[in-house]
């Protein structure tokens, strides 16, 4: 079945569910691009980073982190090392605060998605009893010539067709929306880790800052 004939069959509800294909689409591809740069430079930078910050080479950890602001975790780790004089509890509050904004962009368009999964199925069923109610107006028990049969079975198609079309759009979406949650899990649990590891690096070297101003001091 052609792509005209798909569309005169599944009636007026076969629009709404092309946009919310359409748009579905658009956003999946964002999210991929947006996933794929996260996951395949991410591992690299925070380990470059750690190993800088770890060897007191504060200044080269921070230009990394500068030159990788595109990622979450660049962002919420340079909005705390960029703290002045912030002892271990500020820094931790710095590192949870950016965190939290970052929420958002690793969630976005869910909502849509929601949205789209839950609407496709139900203008499906739309499609469904419009095609049915165009195949019961269509009966007439004395017509024994049958020469309405054509609408009667246009209705059956309509109702075959928007439900298939809009379960197709939904079990679409879905895939992409579950695969979505699954990385922004991973990427919490990511930022959890590794932030954990530079507030520790951070502690010791603030630790070792307060030691030396100590031992001077006497």
């Amino acid at each position: 079945m052609g792509i005209n004939n798909l569309f005169a069959a599944g009636g007026i509800v076969m629009w709404p569910l092309l946009g919310f294909s359409v748009v579905a689409i658009a956003l999946i591809i964002e999210r991929v691009r947006f996933w794929y740069r996260v996951t395949h430079r991410q591992n690299k930078v925070v380990r470059e980073v750690l190993n800088l910050y770890r060897l007191d080479n504060v200044v080269g950890a921070m230009d990394k982190l500068r030159n990788n602001t595109d990622l979450p975790i660049a962002r919420i780790f340079l909005s705390a090392l960029e703290l002045e004089g912030a002892n271990p509890e500020e820094f931790r509050l710095a590192l949870e605060s950016e965190a939290q904004a970052e929420i958002p962009i690793l969630k976005r368009f869910n909502n849509i998605f929601e949205t789209i999964i839950s609407l496709a199925p139900l203008l499906g069923l739309l499609g469904t009893v419009l095609g049915l109610i165009t195949s019961f107006s269509s009966l007439n028990i004395g017509d024994v010539s049958g020469s309405r049969a054509g609408n009667v079975t246009s209705g059956i198609s309509e109702a075959l067709v928007s439900t298939a079309s809009g379960l197709v759009v939904a079990i679409f979406t879905l895939m992409f929306a579950n695969t979505f949650r699954g990385l922004y899990q991973r990427q919490i649990a990511f930022v959890q880790e590794y932030g954990g590891q530079l507030e520790l690096l951070y502690r010791r070297r603030y630790e070792r800052g307060g030691e030396k101003t100590y031992a001077a001091t006497r």
